[in-house]
């Protein structure tokens, strides 16, 4: 070789390293494949002189494999370009392999295919994961507009005017952003896991107040076990803790300046039931509500009962209401 093509040559082999492929030939007629060092790599396969197609087949994956083989049978008759992905297995990995390819003239005795093998394992994995979070975020996206098809409508039959069914319509549907940013799903197309305190943290924090100016106490105190949770009982535990807070807001301690809310739980062992405390304190002396059940004491009512597998139960003491919500542990992570 002269040195002009040495170098030539050189470079080449430079270059192919540099874009991650392996060298292949395939005689058509023999079987043999002839693999530089790279596809022997790729493959998992031990540096050989003799190397047939059913010596690889033995890697590629069982659900993958007569697809490989009708594809590179089907190039014995006629020779020509092809590229296809399969799935190799080596041990307990599983590797994604592009094999693309290119046949001699029909004129030649010696019928051999020639092309590299590319390693596509990550290009495949972001495919699958891009899959994944497009078919999450349409379940969600579906979901959610079911539910705010069902607030429209009972708002519509609660509000007196068109001003206040906006207005408390709108507030719901911020309060389900707010716990939604929570359990975003990751560019792999999992969940995240929000914690039960965190979604009354982020749900409570717009009506948070500084410190008492009196006391110099927090105005909302939060203490919850490290509970995960689940998109169901997110939308369901963000609509009720929207309520809760808006009615305080309006009615109760979070309507004064010195006002506080403590939210707490009451946990035992033998118990699959996740209490939750409600407790008011230092607002307006607090009036039982009528019998008669608004939008959102039945919105409540029903998200805790069917969504939560639990129940809530108010305590309309002067000093502040008490609110007490029984949880089934079992539907916050189902």
């Amino acid at each position: 070789m002269t040195p002009h093509l040495f170098w030539r040559a050189k470079r080449l082999r430079a270059a192919i390293d540099a874009a991650g492929v392996g060298l292949w030939s395939w005689n058509v007629d023999t079987d043999e494949i002839e693999l530089d060092q790279r596809a022997f790599d790729l493959w998992g396969h031990s540096p050989s002189s003799h190397v047939t197609f059913e010596d690889l087949s033995s890697h590629i994956h069982p659900e993958d494999r007569d697809k490989v083989r009708a594809t590179f049978a089907s190039t014995r008759p006629i020779l020509g370009t092809f590229e296809l992905d399969f799935r190799i297995m080596l041990d307990n990995e599983i590797r994604w392999v592009s094999a693309r390819g290119q046949g001699e003239g029909r004129g030649k005795t010696a019928r051999i295919l020639f092309g590299v093998f590319l390693d596509v394992t990550q290009r495949k994995q972001a495919a699958e994961a891009n899959e994944l979070l497009a078919g999450e975020m349409s379940h969600r996206v579906s979901n959610l507009l079911q539910i705010a098809a069902g607030l429209t409508r009972m708002a519509a039959k609660s509000a007196a005017t068109t001003e206040d069914m906006a207005r408390d319509l709108g507030a719901r549907l911020v309060a389900l952003g707010r716990a939604h940013h929570l359990v975003r799903p990751t560019a792999t197309g999992v969940m995240g896991t929000a914690l039960i305190g965190d979604l009354f943290a982020v749900l409570l924090q717009p009506y948070e107040l500084d410190q008492d100016v009196e006391s110099g106490a927090q105005r909302v105190r939060i203490s919850l076990p490290r509970v995960g949770l689940v998109e169901r009982s997110i939308t369901s535990l963000a609509l009720v803790v929207h309520e809760l807070a808006t009615n305080s807001l309006k009615h109760g301690a979070l309507s004064s300046e010195t006002g506080t809310l403590d939210v707490s739980a009451v946990t035992q062992a033998d118990d699959d039931k996740l209490t939750i405390l409600w407790v008011e304190r230092g607002g307006p002396a607090v009036v039982a509500p009528n019998a008669r059940s608004g939008f959102g004491r039945g919105m409540i009512a029903r998200a805790v009962s069917e969504d939560l597998g639990g129940s809530i139960a108010f305590d309309w003491s002067q000093e502040g209401v008490i609110a007490t919500l029984r949880i089934d542990m079992n539907c916050l992570a189902r």
